[in-house]
């Protein structure tokens, strides 16, 4: 695939920022736009041209010489439930301005509303992209209502787009990692247990029916992610509006990853039980057969070890930057 010259919204998060890395690894030219509002100016890799402003207004920097839109710019966290629509219109944004003369440009996107089991069960099936979507919450609503906007928009203007449905994103890629201010994600809470910054992880739930009572979730390395993202935009065809979900197809416990880091940090790293949360099934491991089948991706950096080492590494790099 020759160099495209390519929008990257949001590339001042974390995926963004990887992402936005690789693509300029590959050859391709970028410019990044993000508002700053949860992102790091020094997440925006050399080499790529800066634009702060907020993703609504992607249409004023589409002067028609960009071949590829990838949209990051959206809210991780569930939160409160206004951030759903502001997060849906802020893509329908990008993904009109996509539209603009010339049509037709490959853009990539992502979206996190895979189906949820009914309030019975204690189990997920690795769920496929064709599975039913029950979103339990406006976030994940307006998710899939993203989904359905992406597609009529492909099918009316012949907008060129895939949808990459990703689980837990974890690990770093060089001078990028996590930096969310709360945190909530599982392994960069542990190291900072490790560092000293808190002084327990919370463990919601020992006793499900998983092998150490924990629950079980699948873990992608950010770095495999972004070439996920790469690979799609060899693969997004004009009228088309392809969904693929990544992960790295094994499931790995909440006390698995303390276990982990405890081994990786050389830290004791205590933990302290918590009621379970309202909705989480026991295990929720991803199906990624569409993405081997029709990217040819599969993720090479599948070792829980590994990725916890990465973000060790980072964590420590960064302590008290934010």
């Amino acid at each position: 695939m020759n160099g495209m010259n390519c929008l990257v919204t949001g590339g001042a998060g974390y995926i963004g920022g990887v992402v936005a890395a690789r693509l300029l690894e590959a050859g391709h030219t970028v410019t990044v736009l993000d508002d700053l509002s949860t992102g790091h100016r020094a997440a925006v890799p050399e080499g790529a041209r800066f634009i702060e402003g907020r993703v609504q207004d992607a249409a004023r920097h589409l002067d028609g010489s960009y071949d590829a839109v990838l949209h990051f710019a959206a809210f991780s966290q569930v939160g409160s439930p206004w951030r759903g629509p502001r997060s849906t219109g802020a893509t329908t944004s990008a993904a009109r301005s996509s539209c603009s003369p010339p049509c037709g440009r490959p853009a990539c996107g992502r979206s996190s509303s895979p189906p949820r089991p009914p309030p019975t069960a204690s189990r997920m099936p690795s769920p496929t992209e064709d599975a039913p979507a029950r979103p339990t919450n406006p976030y994940g609503a307006t998710k899939l209502a993203v989904d359905h906007m992406i597609g009529d928009q492909c099918a009316a203007h012949g907008l060129a787009a895939v949808s990459l449905r990703y689980f837990n994103v974890a690990g770093a890629y060089g001078r990028h990692g996590e930096r969310h201010d709360p945190e909530s994600h599982l392994i960069p809470i542990v190291l900072q247990v490790a560092l000293g910054e808190r002084e327990a992880v919370s463990v919601y739930g020992d006793d499900y029916p998983t092998p150490d009572g924990t629950c079980v979730r699948d873990y992608i390395h950010v770095a495999d992610l972004a070439e996920a993202h790469l690979l799609a935009l060899g693969a997004a065809r004009p009228g088309d509006h392809l969904i693929c979900n990544l992960g790295n197809g094994d499931g790995f416990s909440v006390r698995e990853v303390i276990r982990t880091a405890r081994a990786v940090t050389g830290h004791p790293i205590p933990e302290t039980p918590a009621p379970r949360r309202a909705g989480d099934p026991a295990v929720l491991v991803a199906s990624a057969e569409r993405a081997h089948t029709l990217l040819g991706w599969r993720p090479e950096r599948r070792d829980l070890s590994g990725i916890v080492a990465d973000a060790w590494e980072f964590a420590r790099r960064t302590r008290g930057g934010r």
